[in-house]
């Protein structure tokens, strides 16, 4: 079979039944890839694996444009990429549609009630999980609870304090690192070398934070505005909450909170990168100018988000073989992981309050919501102790909602 259309039926096929998030699609890659098609070796694969941590991007998109790749070069690169996302996309577009008629109706609520906890509880723990490995020092600690901090003082930033604070974080940990110190863990992801491309990561960047908010709701600002985050989107999909909330809450105003986390609950619900995410808010934010324009803002957010991927890919592939040997990155990430946590902390923080409390006009508690609570509790213990899938939390979350709704409650 040609190399092309292998990919493209191993990765439509992955992005159809890859629920439970980038830790479970790079499981199912290494199974393929690695055990069963001897399409790479074991380092070949965990190379990759350390490039997709030193670029921003969803890591399991990168993974599979790496894949593609290596595989079948610059083709083999948009055929893998674009066959893992056009499964969620095209769900994620449909679920917009039937949000945007139901999803705001009073016999929605409940059923959306009861997934918010669980989608809280997901990113709870994977926080809890990532955070372990990510926050190492009291240096790291400082930084994350410096970033953490960021959206009180100052909301709408969360991307310039991601990477102010990754700065800052380098330049401590490189003053308390001794120069000739060798990286712990030569196998792992998070100690792999930093490549030489600085030109054009600093061209994204620049990019990403001089990009001016547009408050009109035009095709254009909205790919600027996924461009941006998708240009910077370091540490984890889950982050992604905090990105959208500062740009399309907070700035821009073109989205409420209740919708954002509804958005997020959408991306967890289907398969594929929960950026996909960015699919069903592209379409809500042109809601009010026809079905097409509504198509039309899904594509452009798709596009800015997802884009910047390959644009990297193709940049960083040729030079992975010799990604171990820059140590400079092992303190990049250093910092990055742990800002990520910082701002995970925070939207925990922010979106716990609404879920847990019973709020009056005013955003003041006035009880709590027991149900959402055990929720929450509930789906945080299975996610911990049992592992059980994003998707099956999720779907519980709706299953308890409708039970709500059948008995009134």
């Amino acid at each position: 079979m040609h190399p092309l259309r292998e990919l493209a039926l191993f990765f439509l096929k992955l992005g159809t039944i890859g629920f439970g998030g980038p830790a479970v699609h790079i499981a199912m890659m290494e199974e393929e890839v690695v055990q069963r098609r001897k399409w790479l070796d074991s380092q070949q694969f965990l190379d990759l694996v350390g490039a997709t941590n030193l670029i921003p991007g969803p890591n399991s998109t990168e993974m599979a444009i790496h894949i593609g790749y290596v595989r079948a070069g610059i083709r083999g690169l948009l055929v893998a990429g674009t066959c893992f996302l056009v499964p969620a996309i095209v769900i994620t577009t449909a679920m917009a549609a039937l949000y945007v008629e139901y999803g705001q109706l009073p016999q929605a609520a409940p059923i959306l009630a009861g997934i918010k906890p669980a989608v809280l509880a997901i990113i709870l723990t994977a926080g809890w999980r990532l955070g372990r490995k990510a926050i190492r020092s009291i240096t790291l600690a400082g930084i994350a609870l410096l970033v953490a901090t960021a959206p009180i003082f100052w909301p709408g930033n969360e991307i310039l304090a991601l990477l102010g604070g990754s700065l800052l974080g380098c330049l401590l940990i490189s003053r308390n690192r001794p120069p000739a110190a060798a990286p712990q863990e030569t196998d792992s992801s998070e100690k792999s070398g930093k490549p030489k491309v600085g030109g054009p990561l600093a061209g994204i960047w620049l990019l990403a934070a001089g990009t001016a908010a547009v408050p009109a709701k035009t095709l254009l600002a909205v790919f600027l505005s996924f461009l941006k985050v998708g240009a910077v989107l370091y540490g984890t999909g889950y982050v992604l909450v905090a990105y959208l909330d500062g740009e399309l809450v907070q700035k821009l105003g073109w989205l409420q909170s209740d919708q954002l986390f509804d958005a997020i609950a959408i991306g967890q619900f289907t398969p594929g990168p929960i950026l996909s995410t960015a699919t069903f808010i592209g379409f809500l934010v042109m809601d009010g100018q026809g079905i097409w324009m509504q198509i039309a803002g899904a594509a452009v957010a798709t596009l800015g988000i997802f884009l910047p991927s390959f644009i990297l890919v193709a940049l960083t592939g040729p030079i992975i073989p010799r990604l171990r040997s820059y140590r400079a990155a092992a303190i990049f990430l250093d910092a990055v992981n742990a800002a990520s946590m910082g701002l995970m902390g925070a939207i925990v923080l922010k979106f716990s309050y609404p879920v847990i409390f019973q709020l009056n006009q005013n955003m003041t508690p006035v009880g709590i919501e027991w149900i959402s609570l055990l929720i929450l509790l509930g789906a945080s213990i299975a996610s911990l102790r049992y592992r059980v899938t994003p998707a099956l939390l999720v779907l519980a979350g709706a299953l308890v909602g409708l039970v709500q709704l059948g008995f009134g409650v």
